[in-house]
């Protein structure tokens, strides 16, 4: 059976390109070689997009030094990438990709218009379920029109921040204290943080400001983070539903907490109150078909506290596949293996072209 050309982009321009750059290794090491001629495709935070040698090279971080210059050609008669050796280039076909890209510039859709304008398949959702899904407030709106709660919230530009004074009143005449204060393009809770009272909420406004011009102001929902992964094109199938413990003293699961508190961890077969675990996997699906989803997501939730009601929170298109990433887990507690995941989202976009 001929080898299939699959390339595999990482980094990114985002806040998340370190992120990314621990989710390949994962997925590069679970490929099947003898069915894929593979191609490791580094983007530096600069936007360089480099040929990688390998990696061992992704893992000590001198890819970024060592590697050739690639173009991706939009040109749909061609499906190919170039390589600029010595200002001469060479045409390699591409069958397939799998962006391996968190946060802006890889998993909002722009990626994804590139192959498709490339008519190139590739992993993972199309261009508007990228984009509404990496958008916390466009998702608010398409699950507010489903009929899934939520939290209470409040959107707010960045040119308004020149009135900090009037937004400090909009908030609090909305919300009550505390509050979380989000970029709405933005993950691995970059730019997140909790605000207490007004000077908190200041800050927390700036910070999120410097990720995103649209933010996001929510209520706190007191309760248990939940996690549920989904999988699938026409079928579509739910795994089962894992709890994050976060070790963290801003009491929530920020980014240090997830990626450099030893302390955090990830429950994979949690206790629920009867029906609930159903209801989380039931609404997963429902909230992906909503956005139009494909291949994969990782849909979070709260289980409040009082009341046992589920919160939708965010959805992501692309989640992590680090050591301690949720979805991996979760798929592998069904009996999917990596290696086998990563097959099953490859022949996914496969089989979306040829539909």
């Amino acid at each position: 059976m001929e080898k299939k050309s699959l390339v595999i982009l990482f980094g990114g321009q985002s806040s998340e390109h370190e992120v990314s750059c621990k989710s390949v290794v994962t997925i590069a090491k679970a490929v099947d070689y003898s069915g894929y001629d593979t191609y490791l495709v580094g983007i530096t935070k600069e936007g360089r997009w480099l040929l990688v040698n390998g990696v061992k090279e992704i893992e000590d971080g001198s890819w970024i030094y060592n590697s050739t210059t690639v173009i991706l050609s939009p040109d749909a008669t061609k499906k190919e990438f170039l390589i600029c050796r010595n200002g001469e280039y060479k045409a390699y076909p591409v069958d397939v990709v799998f962006p391996v890209l968190h946060g802006l510039h890889g998993e909002d859709g722009t990626v994804q218009g590139l192959l498709e304008l490339a008519k190139i398949p590739y992993v993972g959702c199309g261009v508007v379920a990228s984009a509404v899904s990496m958008d916390k407030l466009h998702t608010k709106l398409i699950a507010s029109s489903i009929g899934v709660a939520q939290a209470k919230y409040i959107g707010v530009h960045r040119s308004e921040l020149k009135d900090m004074e009037q937004v400090a009143k909009r908030v609090e005449e909305s919300l009550p204290y505390p509050v979380f204060v989000k970029p709405s393009n933005a993950g691995s809770s970059r730019g997140v943080s909790k605000a207490t009272e007004r000077e908190s909420l200041r800050v927390a406004l700036e910070e999120a400001a410097k990720h995103d011009s649209k933010i996001l102001v929510e209520e706190t929902v007191i309760g248990r983070e939940i996690e549920c992964g989904v999988l699938g094109g026409r079928e579509i199938k739910a795994s089962g539903v894992g709890e994050v413990v976060a070790a963290s003293e801003a009491a929530f699961y920020d980014y240090d907490a997830k990626y450099n508190n030893a302390e955090s961890r990830t429950e994979i077969h949690p206790t629920f109150p009867e029906g609930k675990e159903e209801e989380i996997r039931k609404t997963a699906v429902e909230i992906f078909k909503a956005v139009d989803g494909y291949g994969l997501a990782r849909v979070d939730f709260f289980l409040e506290k009082e009341t046992n009601r589920v919160i939708f929170n965010e959805i992501n298109t692309m989640p992590g596949f680090t050591a301690i990433s949720m979805y991996p887990m979760l798929w592998d507690a069904k009996g999917v293996d990596v290696a086998n995941l990563v097959e099953m989202l490859i022949q996914l976009a496969l089989r979306r072209y040829e539909i």
